[in-house]
């Protein structure tokens, strides 16, 4: 026994040992909290932190505050960044392994290094130095580190030094985010393929009576196209599918988020205006971005004192207030890539065709470290206009044509907001500025409010960007960029003011030069514009009521169509439609937690919605059988047309008539709620709205998710409302500021 006992103290040192190490390592890894460093700046540079972690960063010159922003963002989200970079270069299987290689053989395809690189090369002196020293300091906020951050450990690698152009990848990661949609091209051309052109522009509708654009009128829902243009009971007669599945339709589109506004010194108790933002992103750990106020003072160089949310990677506030103009962004939602089809002639292999004849595909190799595996070598086909991304459904060769391709569009302009002084100085630093084009919304302290299309939106010329096209014509493709002095602009329009929440915002030709790529339905954008006009003065507490405003006003006319279909004959000796309809009459039109009524509405209408969508693209699915379509927000115009119109020839030929389908659907959702709660009054929003924002590893590794992510918590909001709330997307930062006064503004994040 004495042995025995002897070896389980043994034992328990050992494991006491460990785990006292595991924490010694791990808290080294925090950041410097209070130290003098000798470091290579010109004069006394501070890094303060207040209460909540928040950094202040104060120096003499602005490349000195540049470096200590690295050594802070190094310190605090090292992981975060590398991932940033290595996601847009396809280089995570050098950190994860080969479960990463597919992610990196997708990515690698586009270059997105050497454009990095090359975007450094180009880079004015000014810009250069300042992405110089702030790589400087990250790479010295890493090396004071007691030990390297812990992801590192459980994945038992080093983290890689940063560069330059490392910067400018973490910009290209929000491309990705933000302006990619090279798949949603794809599927339109196999839709047109297949479909009559009167039905893909029906599905496609412009927009509807909800739009709420700054400039120009809403548009109408496309023509519901005739029995005699598309008929689905001959074509189920012909086919012998009597049944059309929803199978064959992808998980709904990404939710669509982010507002932003602003009200003129008109309407404001200060008389300086007011800019709210609230920009909507995948929610994570830690968060998208990385709060702190910059300061450089007067001296040799013009003082600075900017506070808003800076991206762990880049050296520079992305949105926020210098005390003279606020701003911030919400995505545009403008078509900035494009499919171009190869043709290939057998006669003449490994070439394809051009305007000026015949051209060899030019082959690279690119090399994937493999964390603990061998390199994988990777071929990657380019042609005049962009890499080779594969094959459509129709089996044709495509080129990827995107802005985030060509150097010249992509810059640190943007740092030159935090000196402007006026919203028609933000307005030209905007339009010169290299990022994924943005909503752009300023507002100074004298009262004047703007708004512009910032980034590069490339010229087009004879071809339709809304699905591959061949460019081997002459002429055909794009053409350079749009001029700064063209870019469309509103400046203190007579309403005092301006709203953007990924609507489409314009008309006429400068619509056709941006391009569609999917803009929100408009039903946010109006109801935030009837917020802001019914409000004459407006402060700061009102920018956030509307922030959080989780009416979702198109579900009450699809409320009044439930009521209407749950008939007495409907609700005849059948209790649980009989529920279902108490629960829905007696939602008060906000998309709360506890609102079981909203939950069987709205789960309601989108099952009706994606009935309504797989019966419509049913022949393209039984001609492509891999063929996937993911049902976006702007179908709601064309899906109520139909549900008002109710044409027999457009209806899912399983059903005799509309209110069949559309009680057969009610049904289902009763099925399907009750055995989830247990009841329909127990099924409540909340329940199914749980904001889950998880660490990267915590999926990898589920016994460190009660460590690493947040807890899980019912929120209220919709796509459709405002306060754009899903499981892991939401707003990312809210704030509002009057420039001027940011002590009476609000930050939360």
């Amino acid at each position: 026994m004495r042995k025995v006992r002897l070896a389980l103290l043994v034992i328990l040192l050992l494991l006491g040992g460990t785990v006292l190490g595991v924490y010694l390592t791990v808290r080294a890894s925090l950041p410097v909290l209070d130290q003098n460093l000798q470091a290579e700046v010109s004069a006394s540079t501070v890094i303060e932190r207040d209460a909540l972690g928040v950094v202040t960063i104060s120096g003499a010159r602005r490349n000195d505050v540049a470096w200590a922003t690295g050594f802070a963002h190094a310190q605090d989200r090292f992981f975060q960044m590398d991932l940033s970079r290595r996601f847009a270069a396809g280089e995570l299987a050098e950190v994860f392994g080969a479960v990463a290689l597919d992610a990196d053989k997708k990515r690698r395809v586009h270059g997105l290094r050497r454009v990095a690189r090359e975007v450094v090369n180009r880079a004015s002196a000014a810009e250069r130095a300042l992405l110089e020293r702030y790589t400087a300091g990250v790479n010295a906020g890493l090396q004071a580190l007691g030990s390297r951050p812990f992801e590192y450990w459980l994945l038992r690698a080093q983290p890689a030094a940063w560069s330059p152009e490392d910067s400018v990848l973490v910009v290209y990661a929000m491309y990705i985010d933000l302006t990619e949609n090279f798949e949603a091209e794809e599927t339109r051309g196999t839709l047109r393929a297949v479909l009559p052109m009167e039905l893909d522009r029906f599905i496609h509708s412009p927009g509807s009576e909800w739009d709420a654009p700054l400039i120009g009128p809403a548009f109408e829902v496309a023509p519901i196209p005739g029995a005699e243009v598309y008929d689905l009971r001959k074509l189920a007669s012909t086919s012998g599918d009597g049944e059309v599945r929803s199978a064959g339709l992808a998980p709904e589109a990404p939710e669509v988020g982010s507002n932003n506004w602003a009200v003129a010194g008109l309407h404001t108790a200060s008389g300086a205006a007011l800019v709210a933002n609230d920009m909507h992103l995948g929610l994570r750990v830690p968060n998208t971005w990385y709060r702190a106020r910059l300061q450089v003072s007067a001296g040799e160089e013009t003082a600075i004192d900017v506070t808003g949310v800076t991206l762990a990677g880049a050296p520079f506030v992305v949105a926020g207030s210098n005390g003279s103009v606020a701003w911030g962004f919400t995505n545009s939602y403008g078509d900035f890539c494009d499919l171009v089809v190869i043709e290939t002639d057998a006669q003449t292999p490994g070439s394809y065709r051009t305007p000026e004849g015949p051209r060899e595909f030019e082959t690279l190799e690119e090399t994937i470290r493999v964390h603990g595996a061998a390199d994988e070598k990777v071929e990657v086909r380019r042609t005049v206009w962009g890499p080779v991304v594969g094959t459509d459904a129709q089996g044709r060769l495509l080129a990827a044509v995107w802005t985030a391709h060509f150097p010249e569009a992509t810059n640190m302009a943007l740092w030159q907001l935090e000196s402007a002084t006026d919203v028609v100085q933000a307005l030209d630093v905007a339009v010169r500025s290299g990022i994924p084009p943005q909503n752009f919304v300023v507002a100074d302290r004298s009262g004047s409010i703007g708004w512009t299309y910032m980034g590069y939106i490339p010229l087009r010329v004879g071809f339709d960007s809304a699905a591959p096209a061949s460019w081997n014509a002459p002429g055909v493709g794009w053409q350079g960029w749009l001029a700064p002095g063209a870019h469309p602009r509103l400046v203190n329009p007579a309403s005092g003011r301006i709203w953007t929440a990924n609507q489409r915002t314009l008309d006429g030709p400068a619509l056709e030069v941006l391009g569609d790529a999917g803009f929100a339905f408009g039903s946010r954008a109006g109801q935030i514009r009837d917020a802001l006009l019914a409000r004459e003065v407006a402060g700061e507490s009102d920018m956030l009521a509307i922030q959080l405003d989780d009416r979702s006003r198109i579900h009450d006319r699809w409320r009044a169509k439930l009521l209407e279909v749950l008939d007495e004959a409907a609700l005849e000796e059948n209790a649980p439609r009989a529920d279902a309809r108490r629960l829905v009459d007696g939602w008060h039109g906000r998309s709360t937690t506890n609102s079981a009524g909203f939950r069987i509405l709205r789960t309601w209408r989108d099952r009706v919605r994606d009935r309504v969508l797989a019966a419509l693209t049913l022949e393209v699915r039984t001609r492509y059988p891999g063929f996937k379509l993911a049902p976006q927000s702007r179908f709601e115009g064309p899906l109520w047309r139909l549900v008002e119109a109710e044409p027999l020839h457009l209806l899912d030929p399983a059903f005799t008539d509309w209110r069949e389908m559309e009680l057969a659907m009610l049904d289902e959702v009763i099925a399907e709620l009750s055995k989830e709660c247990g009841s329909l009054q127990a099924c409540t929003w909340g329940k199914r709205n749980r904001v889950q924002v998880r660490h990267p590893l915590s999926r990898a590794i589920p016994p460190l998710a009660r460590f690493l992510d947040m807890p899980t918590v019912e929120l209220p909001g919709d796509v459709f409302a405002p306060r754009v709330q899903g499981t892991g997307f939401g707003a990312s930062e809210r704030f509002a500021v009057s420039p001027g006064n940011e002590a009476q503004g609000y930050f939360h994040m």
